[in-house]
Order: structure tokens, then sequence, then C-alpha cells
């Protein structure tokens, strides 16, 4: 039996918001195997936001100390954490299936799907066809090829935030964003962690500037293995890592939750590392956080007429569109830059697309925050100066540290700085790149600004900043620009 739709949607993330008063009456179909919600919901953005904060708690002592202030070293509970999270987010992905399933216009799947013909695909064992499909299946983790890793017990931050007791010691394998969160994280509640990148920084695609800043300030905290690799990794049935190094190097599918994946035996793990910092970590915990892939290998994309690139992203036009009549894509599946902003934003794209076909909008991709909550915060929008130069661009740089400032000096701040990009000519900004406290906040006027096309010293001249607030170091950027 074939059953048709009016629209059909693969993922209850991004791709869930779309459907609301104005499909009413239209028959849909929703389809996502996984957890309802999507990766944000239940394994990224705000799950591990809500474990950051915690953190940032946590080094409050480190930070009062200089300061003058003696505060007793805190006390983790890594359960009541971890339960705190949950309750909440399990709580909000189980009212929004009953929501969807409470939908009169709405049938929830909850098999895998796969293409076998154009708008035409299988679930579980029926087939469906629609009029019109959105392909927002999101991403997934990337996991390496490392010899021995399919002996051992490994984590990916789709489980991590899951686990019983907060181990005494992890292995991050990764340099992004997620190895960066995920670090300060378990650092800060007391886990000895080693970080093995293969770049000589962390955060290697953000600004050259910031990326060294943020890679020196974090590697204090932990035992950082800068252009090394994991080699391979090998079961210790014992459990029980120390995080030491016995070199002596060093120093201190649709979004659904996943579960650690589990080799032979239960124990902690030994860690082969080669490269720039050589040697064995024994650790009671493997993190890998090497990157996120598309899902849209896992639909016979090939069989609706839609094409994916070298990389493995749905391609799509302005409008969302794929390569395939009638077929739009959004969100990680399809775009490189996986944010969940972006997805949002696409998916309203895809909304007004699909409600008003005659008089379709495009997507804007130029101004894209990315924002690491870390420690330190980092945020950027626009170009690196690394990326202007390649393109040959003539541009201008300000730079004001956080130190600099009023309230910079209240916190004794000495490491942390604004950093902005301005085209020589014209005096509009095309680069902003924040390193330090709140940063993922202070970007926003400059987010503003190259939104609407202000010129630099307009944002800066142009309003009141308060005084003596943080967001002065954010003026004084501007105000560094050589430009008039």
């Amino acid at each position: 039996m074939t059953r048709s739709f009016d629209l059909c949607i693969i993922g209850s993330g991004s791709g869930n918001m779309i459907v609301d008063e104005r499909f009413r009456g239209r028959r849909i179909a929703l389809i996502d195997s996984g957890t309802f919600g999507g990766t944000c919901l239940n394994v990224g953005c705000i799950p591990t936001k809500m474990y950051v904060y915690p953190a940032d708690l946590a080094r409050t002592p480190d930070h009062a100390r200089p300061l003058g202030v003696d505060l007793s070293a805190p006390v983790v509970d890594w359960p009541a954490i971890r339960d705190r999270v949950f309750t909440r987010v399990d709580a909000i992905s189980r009212e929004g299936e009953q929501g969807r399933r409470d939908d009169p216009d709405v049938t929830l799947f909850t098999d895998e799907a796969r293409f076998t013909g154009p708008r035409r695909l299988v679930v579980g064992g029926e087939t469906i066809v629609a009029e019109r499909v959105v392909v927002a299946a999101g991403s997934r983790p990337v996991i390496p090829d490392v010899a021995g890793l399919a002996e051992v017990t490994f984590h990916t931050s789709d489980d991590v935030m899951r686990l019983e007791s907060l181990p005494r010691s992890m292995v991050i394998l990764g340099g992004g964003y997620v190895a960066a969160e995920f670090a300060h994280v378990f650092t800060a509640f007391g886990t000895a962690v080693t970080v093995v990148n293969r770049s000589p920084r962390l955060l290697s695609r953000q600004d050259r500037d910031v990326a060294e800043r943020f890679t020196a300030d974090l590697g204090k905290r932990l035992d950082l293995r800068l252009e090394s690799t994991v080699a391979s990794v090998a079961p210790m049935a014992s459990g029980g890592g120390t995080g030491g190094a016995s070199d002596g190097a060093g120093g201190a599918a649709s979004g659904g939750m996943g579960e650690a994946v589990r080799g032979g035996t239960g124990g902690g793990v030994l860690v082969t590392i080669t490269g720039d910092s050589p040697g064995e970590v024994a650790a009671d915990a493997l993190l890998i956080a090497t990157g996120r892939q598309p899902n849209g290998d896992r639909l016979d994309l090939g069989a609706a007429g839609i094409e994916v690139d070298s990389d493995g992203f749905v391609v799509v036009d302005a409008y969302q569109r794929t390569t395939a009549a009638g077929v739009f894509a959004l969100g990680d599946v399809c775009s490189h830059q996986m944010l969940k902003h972006v997805a949002n934003h696409e998916a309203r794209v895809v909304r007004h697309n699909l409600l008003y076909p005659d008089a379709m909008v495009a997507s804007d991709h130029r101004y894209v925050p990315q924002a690491i909550f870390s420690e330190p915060q980092v945020a950027s929008v626009g170009l690196t100066e690394e990326e202007a130069d390649e393109r040959g661009i003539a541009y201008v740089v300000g730079r004001a540290d956080y130190g600099a400032t009023a309230y910079g000096w209240a916190m004794g701040d000495t490491d942390n700085f604004v950093k902005v990009l301005a085209d020589s000519d014209t005096g509009l900004l095309i680069g902003a790149h924040l390193v330090g406290p709140q940063a993922t906040s202070l970007i926003q006027p400059l987010i503003q600004a190259m939104s609407f096309g202000t010129r630099a010293h307009d944002v800066a001249r142009g309003q009141y900043w308060p005084h003596p607030a943080m967001s002065e170091v954010v003026e004084n950027a501007l105000l560094d620009l050589p430009v008039s």
C-alpha cells in the first residue's frame, strides 16, 4: 500500500519548525528514527551549554583568587548536573513528539527512511509519496579509522553527557569546537584531560591570533598534544587511567541520542600517540570529537535524483532547492556551516518557499556568526585575516585588549581581545574575532553592523557605549581601525 502526502519532512530538528498554522488541512508526513527534536535539543547546543554554565561556576575560585577573594574548592555533583540537564531536555523532546502525534494534519513515522524514486520513500514497511519533500536529516559524529577502536569503549558528543559518573581521566581526540567545549567542561569538573590534535593549534579554522590565544589559555589547564595523532587504542580491563603520560610529557542519525560504542571490554583505554608529542596515555574515558558528517548517505538520495557534493552534503540553490524537482533541504545535511542558527534560518526560508512558490526568497549566508562556549569564549563572523589575504582584499585591522578597559581592569584580564577587520576603501567591516569572557554576546553589534552595512566608525561614534561596561572593548577595537 502507498500512502500519499502533500508534504514529507525528514528530520524533527529544525525541519519540525516548518509546519505551523498556515499548513492547516495539508497532509504532512514527519519522519525521524532518532530522538525527537534533533541534535541541538538532545545532544548539541542546549544540553552542552547547560553543562558549560556549571563548568564556568566551578572555575570561579581560580578567577577570584588573584583578585583577593579566596573561595573554597568547588564540589561537583555530576549526577545532579546530568539529571538537571536531561530531566528538562528529555521532557521537551517527549512533549514535542506528543504534540505532533496529536496534530491531526501530521503523521509521525519513527522508522528509518530511504528514497526509492522521485519523492517516493520506504519508511519501515510502508511506501509513501509526497508532492514536496524537505530533507532535514541532520548529521552525526565522524568516527575516525583508529587501530583498536572497535575493541574499546569510546564516547562521542551523542552520549558523553549521560555518563553514569565523572571520569577521573579522559582523552579527547580532536581540536574543534566540540573538543574545546568538552575539554573545558571536564577539566573544570576535575577530570584530568588530554587533548590530541593533529593541527598546531586548537580551533584552527578561527583567525590565527584568536586560535593561538585560545590554545595557549586552554593548554594551561590540561595535557595538550599538538601536531599529534592517535595511532592506536587498547582496552584496559581494570580501567582507572590517571591521565598521566608514560613518557612524562605534557601538563595539567538525525540527531538521536547515542550510546557509548562498546568493544570487548568495559574498562579504561590506553591511547598511543604519535607526532610532536608522542607517548601513551591511560584514561578512564575516550571522547571522539573529530567533527560531524551529514546523514544524507543513509537516505539513498541518488534514487530520488538528489545530488551531493564531494563531502557528502546535499547540493542546494539559494532557495534551498535540491537538484530534484519538489525537494528542498536544510540544516546540517546540506550546509557546510553546521550551526543551529543556520538551520533555523534555512527552515524559515523553506517554509516561505513552500507556502509561496511563486514568490520565493533566498537564504542569506553572508554574515553567519560562530560561537564557542569554552573558556575562554570565542566568537567570530566574516573573514579571518588569512582568508582576506587569500582573496586579495585590501583591509585594515583594529584591535583592543579587554585589559585596556575599565571593566577589564576590574576582572584582572591580561589575555583577551577583540579584533576587527574593515575594507580599506569603504570602512565597512569584513570580519570580527573575539576571545574572552562573554565574547559570544559582545559580538552581536558587529554582526548587526555587517548585516546592515554600517561603517565601522559610525558604529563606534554613532551611539553611546555604557561606561565602564565590558562592551567598551568592542568600541575601542572599532576606534583602532585606521579608516575615516
